[in-house]
């Protein structure tokens, strides 16, 4: 199945079985999946086999008091843009390493991010997470003729060349 059709029985499923509308299809999909009730079979396809499920129990969410840690750790703004609750963002505790990708459940592997910021994010690896972001931010440089701040991020984006990293990522 590729991701709008699981998108769209799990809506239908989750309505069936809660009488309520699912908040977050894609965050949801990516917590089946990482439970055991999905299996991945490339970047947004799915499967779904009633026979197969494998339940994870090994995957823990970070708790309200450790949330609480890791907002006051990162003065309570995104990582990423450093907004906060001020600029009216909604600021969520995201994984460094995705918990499916082996991360854990520790203060050293929690960050604050805008929740725009965490979606983007999605099981991307930190690293690729900010290659990403600055491509998008050279675009809008480019668009907006900042010669400075282009000089800047192409060499940002040279030192992950350099380094071999995330090369997979082009922009």
């Amino acid at each position: 199945m590729h991701t709008p059709e699981v998108v769209d029985w799990v809506n239908k499923e989750w309505l069936k079985r809660t009488g309520k509308i699912f908040r977050d299809p894609d965050r949801g999909i990516r917590s089946l999946y990482q439970k055991g009730y999905l299996k991945k079979i490339d970047k947004g396809i799915y499967r779904y086999d009633p026979n197969s499920i494998n339940l994870r129990n090994d995957l823990k969410d970070f708790s309200p008091k450790l949330k609480k840690q890791i907002l006051k750790l990162d003065n309570y703004k995104c990582m990423v843009c450093g907004m906060s609750i001020k600029e009216g963002v909604e600021l969520q505790v995201a994984y460094i390493k995705a918990k499916d990708l082996g991360g854990t459940t520790l203060l050293e592997n929690g960050q604050t991010l805008y929740s725009k910021h965490n979606f983007l994010k999605k099981n991307y690896k930190q690293t690729e997470l900010g290659k990403k972001i600055f491509i998008r931010m050279l675009k809008n440089a480019k668009k907006a003729g900042h010669n400075k701040l282009i000089a800047f991020l192409e060499d940002i984006l040279k030192v992950y060349e350099k380094h071999n990293i995330d090369t997979h990522i082009s922009s």
